[in-house]
């Protein structure tokens, strides 16, 4: 696959995930939250396992999943389980349009997880960007100027991108075994614990046109857009891949203008001005960190018929531009024992 076609294959899954909300929005009307949410789960599961059967090249370069992995699986498939209920009930309660945009405080929620938690390091980039899409997701949650309460399906919204903040550093830690093997297992146990769920809610089964929607939206919006997501991936590396997936809320929201007729008010209007600064923040920092770390370098001469070596280690920045954990520089040193103009690339 050409970069040209993985960039479209990353913006294509972005739309496809985009189509979940206000889809979701929609057959909500004749299906249960958790239902849904099951439907969704194993629709993904069922087509990527299928998916896996036919992709060979895969096979014996992903390493499969061991028994070591088992805590971040299981507490991968139990946050997969809550997080799209909840989304679910706050879609319903609430705005599609907000629900949209209110997605990529999933950004936020992993970084100041993974900083917590995982003792990753967060650049002044990010941090400014979490504080954009914080206070971004506080606007689209109020309720109104005549009232300070915030709205019910906003905040459980935000707990469903909290809840997939938890689940990406889980995922992140078995990221480097089958993708498939992954992505099947969350669908069906997700999926299946969800349905366990609506069903000891009282959840009536949903008719088979809604079911098969259901599941149709699944496919596409979890499944096929993973699917797209990956083939992407494999050609611009992880870090570009998840800069283009960015699109998804926003596509969401204009998606939800258009299918619901929901109209913004002016405060989404703000709220969606801020976000786009975050998420285009969050988007550099994927794309290009600057670091600063040692390097040494060893200049040989030869003086008086005799050779000579000499080691100096210096630290200077320069900006990493990431793809999939390789990553190249240039940068020139300035002056370097006495060799003006010294440099490398």
């Amino acid at each position: 696959m050409s970069r040209v076609k993985a960039i479209l294959s990353a913006l294509l899954a972005a739309a496809f995930f985009a189509v979940n909300v206000p889809v979701s929005k929609l057959l909500l009307r004749d299906v249960g939250p958790a239902m849904m949410a099951a439907l969704l789960y194993l629709g993904a599961g069922i087509d990527i396992g299928i998916l896996s059967l036919f992709r060979r090249e895969d096979r014996g370069r992903s390493r499969p999943l061991t028994k070591g992995d088992l805590p971040f699986v299981a507490g991968m498939i139990a946050l997969d389980i809550a997080a799209p209920i909840l989304l679910m009930l706050g879609i319903r309660a609430g705005s599609s349009s907000s629900a949209s945009l209110l997605g990529n405080f999933e950004i936020a929620a992993t970084a100041v997880i993974a900083l917590l938690i995982f003792h990753e390091a967060v650049s002044r980039r990010l941090w400014a960007a979490i504080g954009l899409i914080t206070l971004s997701s506080a606007l689209l949650s109020f309720e109104g100027a005549d009232s300070l309460r915030f709205s019910a399906g906003s905040l459980l919204v935000l707990l469903a991108a909290v809840c997939w903040g938890f689940e990406n550093n889980c995922t992140r830690m078995i990221s480097s075994k089958s993708t498939y093997e992954i992505v099947t297992l969350k669908g069906l146990f997700s999926g299946s614990g969800s349905l366990a769920i609506a069903l000891a809610r009282g959840e009536a089964l949903p008719t088979l046109p809604a079911a098969g929607a259901a599941l149709l939206l699944g496919f596409v919006a979890y499944g096929l857009s993973i699917f797209l997501y990956v083939r992407a991936q494999s050609v611009v590396g992880a870090a570009k891949t998840s800069a283009y997936y960015a699109a998804a809320p926003f596509i969401g929201a204009f998606l939800s203008f258009v299918l619901l007729r929901e109209r913004p008010s002016p405060l989404y209007l703000a709220a969606l001005a801020v976000m786009v600064a975050g998420a285009a923040l969050a988007a550099a920092d994927t794309l290009v960190r600057s670091h600063v770390h040692p390097h040494r370098h060893t200049f040989t001469h030869t003086h008086g018929g005799s050779t000579h070596a000499h080691t100096v280690t210096h630290a200077h920045p320069h900006n990493h531009y990431l793809t999939d954990g390789r990553h190249g520089h240039r940068h020139t040193l300035a002056q370097l024992e006495g060799e003006p103009g010294a440099g490398h690339g």
